[in-house]
């Protein structure tokens, strides 16, 4: 067997046609015809680097810690696979993984590639930038804010962009292809080909900028703060949104590129694909952009996922409406090669979805920031439940690895850390519990805070939008229960649970 994992950043579900989306994706959905295709697929944690730690583990990385690395005592699907003779390689232009907060991932495959020049990526080095000139090329909102060293970074990397061969991701999948010349006739190989985009700053070649043209006549505009979007104009809103389109359009492109390959190789009946991505982002939708900050909507929460596997041709161009999210990709990945699941994973394979085996594997799935609210779903609601005060309550990083996204943490936040016994799936190791400090470099939520922290349910079949919370205690009181559950199940620490009222 052999194993393609497509993974892209803030690919939202609604940008994509085989999901109902406006934006044409010609390839995405040439390959949903390959696919059994999700249709109630969730995240688990956010944002980026907890996801991929909900993807290796198959647990929930929220209910611990925030923003980090893999702990030494977690159960990598990758590394389960070296050591059953699957031969692992990581394509990727994801810079965080070879930040601080990111930095044990990469080291888990046989073989990496990375490609330079994505988002902040440190890399072009410029000691004294253009300022003046960026101030006249970018919209203002792009400078500023908690992040603006390395948003400056991320232009002085853009003027490395003349063609469309400069783009990361352009390189990404001649990384891929390269991998598949290579060994793509050998059997008993996994290649995980992850790609930024569409990530935010939403820069795409000008031929794609061109198709989706706003009637804005204003400076760069590609990447807006995480914040309230009620003081951009409409034209300012449907700039960015066509940005977005347009970087969209060009990973569709590059994702064409690999289905032809793999049509020119005959190799969709020994090659099985699965294509995801870690969470969305928000477009000004409920007024808002970005993500973290506000309540986890289904433009955050609801993603993509599409499974080719290469053994089953029956499941091949249908549907499954069967609940699941991100930590049931570890057991699945695994599943595709008849390997078991770690031992402490809490996901479940999916693939008896595929064949018809199983009608569903889960019947709630919660997803979350650490120090934010949980969140769950059935599939028909959503419930998000927040502590009743959000800044007068005790949290606690449970962790071995005290680094944040970009740094290490700070003696401060160790002073009072303590050594405490470990759970079960820390395999006797002890952990540091250390107080989450309300200034703590965690996670980049862009200069604010949680905003909107009100507990609400919505009702996602009457309301897909999900514009008007419902009141119904019954329901409430059995998504308190179910989550009181999950979080026994997860071994979440005590005080999580008067946190909640739970």
């Amino acid at each position: 067997m052999r194993t393609i994992f497509v993974l892209f950043d803030s690919l939202n579900r609604s940008a994509l046609g085989t999901y109902g989306g406006s934006i044409d994706t010609p390839n995405f959905d040439r390959l949903a015809e390959k696919c059994t295709v999700f249709d109630k697929h969730y995240i688990g944690s956010m944002p980026c680097m907890p996801a991929r730690r909900d993807m290796h583990t198959g647990r929930l990385n929220f209910l611990h810690r925030s923003w980090g690395p893999l702990e030494p005592f977690d159960d990598s699907f990758v590394v389960k696979m070296r050591e059953n003779g699957v031969y692992t390689h990581l394509t990727s232009d994801h810079n965080h993984y070879f930040e601080d907060g990111g930095a044990t991932y990469h080291n888990r495959f046989n073989t990496y590639d990375f490609i330079r020049g994505q988002e902040s990526d440190a890399w072009v080095a410029m000691v004294k930038p253009p300022m003046e000139r960026f101030r006249e090329m970018y919209h203002e909102r792009q400078f500023g804010g908690a992040r603006s060293t390395q948003r400056v970074q991320g232009m002085i990397n853009e003027t490395t962009l003349k063609a469309d061969k400069d783009f990361p991701i352009h390189q990404c999948f001649d990384a891929a292809l390269n991998f598949l010349d290579m060994n793509g006739k050998e059997d008993g190989w996994f290649l995980q080909l992850e790609c930024f985009d569409p990530h935010e700053p939403f820069a795409a070649p000008e031929s794609f900028r061109e198709k989706f043209r706003a009637d804005y006549t204003g400076p760069i505009y590609t990447w807006p703060q995480y914040r309230n979007s009620s003081d951009d104009t409409a034209d300012e809103i449907a700039e960015v949104r066509a940005n977005y389109g347009a970087l969209v359009a060009f990973c569709d492109q590059q994702l064409g590129r690999l289905m032809d390959y793999l049509d020119a190789n005959d190799m969709w009946e020994d090659t099985s694909i699965v294509l995801t991505t870690d969470h969305g982002f928000m477009l000004g939708e409920h007024e808002w952009w970005g993500k973290l900050r506000m309540p986890f909507f289904n433009e955050i929460a609801h993603i993509p996922l599409m499974i080719h596997d290469a053994r089953k041709p029956d499941s091949w161009d249908t549907r499954v409406s069967a609940l699941t999210q991100a930590i049931d990709l570890s057991p699945t990945l695994l599943d595709l090669f008849d390997l078991e699941a770690c031992e402490h994973t809490q996901g479940k394979s999916m693939l008896p979805l595929l064949n018809g085996e199983a009608e569903e594997i889960r019947d709630l799935a919660l997803f979350g920031v650490f120090g934010g609210a949980i969140n769950a779903t059935d599939g028909n609601h959503t419930y998000f439940l927040y502590p009743e005060d959000m800044e007068d309550q005790p949290i606690f990083e449970y962790t071995l690895m005290p680094m944040h996204s970009t740094s290490l943490f700070e003696v401060r936040e160790l002073e009072h850390a303590e050594l405490v016994r470990g759970f079960d799936f820390t395999k006797g190791a002890p952990l540091l519990k250390v107080p989450a400090l309300k200034d703590a470099k965690r996670p980049p939520m862009q200069g604010g805070g949680f905003a909107e922290t009100h507990t609400r349910l919505y009702d996602l079949n009457d309301d897909p939008k999900q514009d008007s919370p419902v009141r119904n205690a019954e329901i409430e009181a059995w998504f308190d229960n179910k989550i009181r559950c999950e979080m026994q199940r997860h071994e979440v620490p005590n005080e999580a649970y008067s946190r909640f009222g739970l």
